[in-house]
């Protein structure tokens, strides 16, 4: 279980997210929506540690996270995907995962970067990395640069980095963010599959109301860094609140 707790950020005189409070259980998408600087992302980066938070505190599996860096927030569990792909564009598909399997079995045996084990660890490492790009249906890139990929790719292979992590928690800021009505879908489908495991907790950014309605179990709306609503879809898409401060009152459908 992912909790945040009063969880606030202030920049000079602004709060960009004030005071919010939100469990997150194993088993359940949860979307966070809002209008533009309705505090998403950054709530995303307190829970992650790419910001410090001013005030409130961020647990996983009861374990507080607040003081930590974003590395070990990550050992620890949180896995997460960015707006713009976060990868080593000169490498191969195939390294970027096994890099990541890699540093996920290192950090399981507290043995740091030792040759001898990585060398007799090799084969176990491919091995796994190439489970996760056929998983991710990339087996053909795998030799390929990743600067070469086309940007859909790229999102996929990043989906592919963070199941290599095995995180418990799986956090996507905008997924689709800049990829075609083709390539969409396919980042979507992973999401679905992921899904499936009911250990793990998924949060997702996304503005497409769409994909909201389609994937989530679970809405938060942001507004001015508050949290005003909470709910099953449906009724949280219908409450007066989410049209006046999302939808603008206009109809749901448009």
């Amino acid at each position: 279980m992912l909790e945040t707790l009063n969880l606030t950020v202030r920049f000079g005189g602004h709060v960009a997210v004030n005071a919010v409070s939100c469990r997150f259980e194993p088993g359940t998408l949860t979307a966070i929506v809002g209008p533009n600087g309705a505090g998403k992302t950054t709530y995303f980066n307190l829970i992650s540690g790419q910001l410090a938070a001013t005030a409130g505190s961020v647990h996983l599996n009861g374990r507080e996270l607040t003081g930590l860096p974003a590395s070990a927030r990550t050992r620890a569990g949180l896995g997460r995907a960015f707006q713009l792909t976060n990868l080593f564009p000169n490498l191969s598909v195939l390294e970027n995962v096994r890099l990541a399997v890699q540093a996920t079995k290192e950090g399981a045996h507290s043995r740091g970067l030792n040759l001898w084990s990585i060398w007799s660890d090799h084969a176990q490492l491919t091995n796994r990395a190439l489970e996760i790009l056929q998983s991710v249906s990339m087996s053909a890139q795998q030799e390929a640069p990743v600067a070469s990929l086309p940007h859909g790719d790229q999102r996929k292979l990043e989906v592919a980095l963070l199941m290599a992590l095995e995180p418990a928690v799986y956090m996507f800021d905008e997924p689709t963010a800049g990829m075609s009505h083709d390539e969409a879908p396919v980042i979507l489908d992973l999401i679905r599959q992921l899904k499936k495991d009911k250990t793990k907790t998924i949060l997702l950014v996304e503005h497409k109301m769409d994909v909201v309605r389609e994937l989530a179990d679970r809405i938060i709306v942001l507004h001015n860094g508050t949290l005003v609503a909470d709910g099953e879809p449906g009724e949280v898409i219908a409450s007066p609140i989410v049209q006046e401060v999302y939808l603008g009152k206009a109809k749901v459908a448009a």
